[in-house]
């Protein structure tokens, strides 16, 4: 089968990613082989190819957004019988193991598992024709979407649901976004059909006319200062330093959560101008399974609106670099 591998993880310019024909995967016990339709290409593809993520597996295949058809299910073993059936559409997401056992996962935070291994990092993921998961990993997807249209939802819409929980945006609340790609245009939506009122705050013109025609209130550069005094925000862009401008716009008791799995260095904080009237930072760190059943539930009964710009499968490197460098506005999509 075709597939894309991270042989050389560095700058994207480098070229890390390679094209290779690679052996079709067989299914462990309970594990699904899937046909791919469609792979989103999402920040964290870019952070491991170009080696800000550590190499967990080297030559892994990128890619966790992934779209496709159950053509085998594997052996039962000691795993419960699988829910899914050769011919079902299913999804693939950035969580695919955690241990079960440990207090975070007994907690319901199976998210801040030790044990925890991801789709594209520590397991090849949805940059080929075929890739596996484990049944108890993968997701029913909600109808009325295209497969192009699904793919995003599977990272960039989960983790926003997440981090719109983290950012704790109270009702009718005013919410910050920072950065506005792929992940940042699902959540303005599910935060606007929540009731709150939505600031953008992104580089590229495109990217902030997309933001007003989704329905945000302002729209203006990735430092400036929103129009009004924010009681939460979101951190999409992996900038540190946008960290300082972020936590100033935020009104008394604001909460500023960042989305990323990587950020660059915060430069020193001042206290009373960035956390003095108890504003507070969170970190997001993946995904619980609830997250994505409630968000993918939301999906169902709210339609979003996905952007989506389409590449095919042989061109992945280069949906990357432009990813890389801006040129993307919404989430771009892999098709097989």
């Amino acid at each position: 089968m075709r597939a894309w591998r991270v042989v050389r993880p560095g700058p994207i310019d480098t070229g890390p990613l390679e094209s290779a024909s690679v052996d079709v995967p067989r299914p462990g016990p309970g594990e699904l082989l899937v046909r791919v339709r469609a792979c989103g290409v999402c920040r964290t593809d870019l952070h491991v190819a170009e080696g800000d993520l550590p190499v967990h597996r080297p030559g892994v295949v990128p890619g966790h957004e992934v779209v496709g058809e159950v053509v085998e299910v594997g052996p039962a073993g000691d795993a419960p019988a699988p829910e899914f059936a050769v011919g079902d559409r299913v999804g693939i997401a950035w969580l695919r193991h955690t241990c079960g056992a440990c207090r975070y996962c007994t907690r319901g935070r199976e998210n801040l598992c030790p044990q925890s291994r991801y789709t594209g990092w520590d397991a090849d993921g949805g940059y080929a024709e075929f890739a596996t998961v484990p049944a108890a990993y993968a997701h029913r997807l909600p109808a009325g979407y295209s497969d192009e249209q699904l793919a995003p939802l599977l990272c960039a819409g989960i983790i926003g649901y997440r981090a719109l929980q983290r950012a704790a945006l109270p009702p009718g609340g005013r919410l910050g976004i920072y950065g506005f790609g792929g992940s940042a245009h699902l959540t303005a939506q599910v935060a606007l059909a929540q009731g709150a009122e939505v600031h953008v705050m992104t580089r590229g013109e495109r990217a902030r006319q997309l933001a007003l025609e989704l329905g945000a209130a302002s729209a203006q550069g990735p430092a400036d200062p929103p129009p009004v005094p924010l009681d939460s925000a979101i951190l999409f862009a992996p900038v540190g330093d946008l960290v300082l401008p972020a936590l100033e716009a935020l009104d008394r008791g604001g909460t500023l959560a960042i989305a990323g799995i990587h950020l660059t260095d915060i430069p020193q904080l001042n206290y009373q101008r960035h956390l003095f009237q108890e504003r507070q930072v969170r970190s997001v760190t993946s995904n619980t399974r609830e997250d994505a059943r409630e968000f993918l539930a939301f999906a169902e009964r709210h339609r979003i609106e996905v952007t989506s710009p389409v590449y095919p499968l042989d061109a992945a490197d280069r949906a990357l670099a432009d990813l890389a460098a801006g040129r993307i506005a919404g989430a771009a999509v892999l098709v097989v």
